[in-house]
């Protein structure tokens, strides 16, 4: 009997299980090769770009405390930086002695309009003195009481900024937490006296609106003497002048502490042109305590941490070529590259000079017409990212 060998068919079937693998693999590397080279073809390069604030100094002053570092991040409202309030506290200081001042020559003027009245005058004339010296007492009250309100709010935000360190030295242990109650006492003694004040302040103005009110309704029915308004007429005009310049010691007060306008990243301070060949190295990053600064001067600047426009610039022979609203794809070829839809929000009226990285030869200018691009959700660049740019 013949014996009959069976040839074993396993290779075959080894083969026919790898072919949808090698397919599949095949199509994958073809997929990636395509996206690859679509991302390459595009007709413009933009920038990814966000805002950018410089934070200034609102008045001449010393830089009291900063309280954030190089690229660290922020949120929006988070204290930067405090600058110091001596000088405001001496201006004040100083309108308070003026006050003081005008409160001590209104009473022997009041004699005197008095004691003139007693001669000369009807009893309606002394009225209308008496009522005329109500509300420049009423004015005067509330002048004083503003300025040992503006002391105090000062005082209570030092105190304010001392409680929020000695917390954060307890939790590090370099300080008993004797320490912390000591600063929240004064700090809630302060505050304290604030409150009361300012119901005092209220019960001021109420005053002033009824000394107002009486000397309206008198003088609706009786002849103005110009003898009362010319005895009167310095000290009110002082008090109006000691009013502004407390209204506006006042404004400088709110803007001592600076904040950050939205969610970023501390980056260096950005200076002109000109001037970066005159900075030492550092100099430039964040100003510090004890600096002196002139109105206007950054002490530190915030980036966004998200872009929101691509930026970019269209050559001269490609001024026609998008419209506003127009689709166009913005591509990434960084990874993770993608690709994403998006629309030309604006164009630029004129042609200018593109950014230095954007030049084809870094030693001869380039121009052309910016346009800006939306960045839609889900495309994930950072400021200063290059991004292809072409139309559908």
């Amino acid at each position: 009997m013949k014996k009959v060998y069976v040839k074993n068919s396993r290779p075959g079937r080894l083969h026919l299980h790898l072919l949808p693998a090698l397919i599949w693999l095949a199509a994958v590397a073809g997929v990636v090769g395509l996206f690859y080279h679509r991302s390459q073809s595009f007709e413009v390069i933009g920038i990814a770009q966000g805002q950018i604030r410089q934070i200034a100094a609102p008045c001449d002053g010393r830089i009291k405390s900063v309280y954030v570092q190089l690229f660290e991040k922020v949120q929006r409202g988070q204290t930067l930086a405090v600058l110091d309030d001596e000088q405001i506290k001496a201006q004040i200081a100083t309108i308070s002695a003026e006050i003081k001042h005008l409160m001590a020559q209104i009473v022997p003027t009041q004699e005197a309009l008095l004691s003139e009245a007693a001669v000369r005058e009807t009893d309606k004339m002394t009225a209308q003195r008496r009522f005329s010296v109500d509300v420049e007492n009423a004015r005067l009250r509330i002048l004083e009481l503003k300025t040992i309100l503006a002391t105090d709010r000062m005082t209570l935000q030092d105190l304010a900024l001392e409680t929020k360190i000695a917390e954060e030295l307890i939790n590090q242990g370099a300080i008993a937490p004797y320490e912390l109650q000591k600063a929240q006492s004064a700090r809630d003694i302060v505050a304290k006296t604030i409150e009361e004040n300012e119901n005092l302040m209220e019960q001021a103005e109420q005053a002033l609106k009824k000394a107002q009110q009486r000397y309206d309704e008198f003088a609706q029915h009786q002849l103005l003497h110009p003898l009362v308004d010319s005895a009167l007429a310095v000290i009110h005009e002082a008090i109006e002048v000691q009013e502004c310049l407390i209204d506006e010691l006042l404004v400088q007060c709110e803007v001592l502490e600076l904040k950050s306008p939205f969610d970023g990243v501390v980056i260096q301070i950005q200076g002109r042109a000109n001037e970066l060949a005159v900075h030492r190295p550092g100099e430039g990053d964040i100003r510090r305590p004890g600096e002196v600064v002139m109105a206007g001067e950054p002490i530190v600047t915030i980036a966004e941490a998200k872009p929101r426009d691509v930026i970019a610039y269209l050559r001269e022979d490609q001024l026609d070529w998008p419209t506003e609203g127009m689709s166009v794809e913005l591509v990434k070829n960084n990874p993770p590259a993608q690709i994403a839809r998006s629309q030309v929000s604006y164009l630029g009226p004129v042609v200018e000079v593109m950014p230095e990285r954007l030049w084809r030869n870094r030693n001869m200018p380039q121009w052309g017409r910016p346009i800006l691009i939306k960045i839609p959700p889900g495309l994930k660049l950072l400021p200063g990212e290059a991004v292809g740019i072409r139309g559908l």
